[in-house]
């Protein structure tokens, strides 16, 4: 494989991801849905005024996110990475389930891999986006883990809402496409768990593209079982995550970066 231009290619993937994830939690905002009530509710904002403001954080969001799509801006990447975490963390905070923080892993995970991506430096460097054109020793390292546990995190946490929770919205998903005898749940939550368990051990390519496959189907299942379109798309980090992972180890295979392996050659 030909690996001159892997760290582009990791961008792209991310930063298409990230793309992603904010048009669709933009979208969602438009649609004022009524769980983002209690999510405003953890800040102080009352039901009235969080209605009125969903519209123009979705708006917000959606200009963060063509952003990093055309014209990305360190700082702000950083600031995309922060909030994603920060609204996963809205969830737990407002009574939800922990793992439906930990299930968001992608939205935070993956802006903040495209961080470690773009160069340091002077401040100036903070007001554009300098990409890392060689990935070597521990920057390579800092991705590639960045990466595996969101991976592993996104899986451990969708798997165990299923195991644990046993969150209703996962059994009316499986419902809709006619799987709905007793233990399903649990059972695709704990092979959940398992895949997480290989990904953390031995993130193989193959395997990664399977995650990146079963993340597609399963989040598929939400506009099949009636949920917005947008709720797909928002799960972008989830996809973009294991993807770049499986380029970024097919790429440095054995942690023999190209340029060594072209030297020996």
């Amino acid at each position: 494989m030909n690996c001159n231009n892997t760290s582009t290619q990791l961008c792209w993937i991310l930063r298409v991801g990230v793309f992603m994830e904010f048009i669709g939690h933009g979208m969602l905002g438009f649609g004022h849905p009524p769980a983002w009530a209690s999510y405003f509710g953890v800040v102080g904002i009352g039901r009235g005024s969080a209605l009125y403001l969903m519209s123009p954080v979705g708006l917000f969001d959606i200009v963060m996110g063509l952003t990093v799509l055309l014209a990305p801006i360190r700082v702000v990447v950083l600031y995309m990475a922060l909030w994603g975490l920060w609204t996963a963390l809205l969830r737990p905070l407002a009574g939800e389930s922990a793992w439906e923080a930990v299930e968001r892993a992608g939205n935070f995970g993956a802006p903040f891999a495209l961080f470690l991506l773009s160069a340091g430096g002077g401040w100036r460097k903070w007001l554009g986006f300098a990409q890392v054109q060689t990935l070597e020793g521990a920057s390579r390292e800092s991705v590639s883990w960045v990466l595996r546990l969101t991976t592993v995190l996104l899986l451990v946490g969708h798997g165990l809402l299923g195991l644990t929770v046993h969150k209703p919205l996962y059994a009316a998903q499986y419902a809709s496409i006619g799987l709905s005898w007793t233990g399903l749940e649990p059972a695709i939550g704990a092979l959940e768990c398992l895949l997480a368990l290989a990904v953390l051990v031995r993130p193989s390519p193959k395997l990664l593209a399977g995650v990146v496959l079963w993340k597609l189907a399963s989040e598929a299942l939400n506009p099949i079982a009636g949920s917005s379109f947008w709720v797909f798309v928002e799960h972008g980090g989830s996809y973009a995550a294991p993807l770049a992972l499986a380029l970024l180890n097919q790429a440095y295979d054995g942690g023999v970066s190209c340029m060594k392996r072209g030297a020996l050659a």
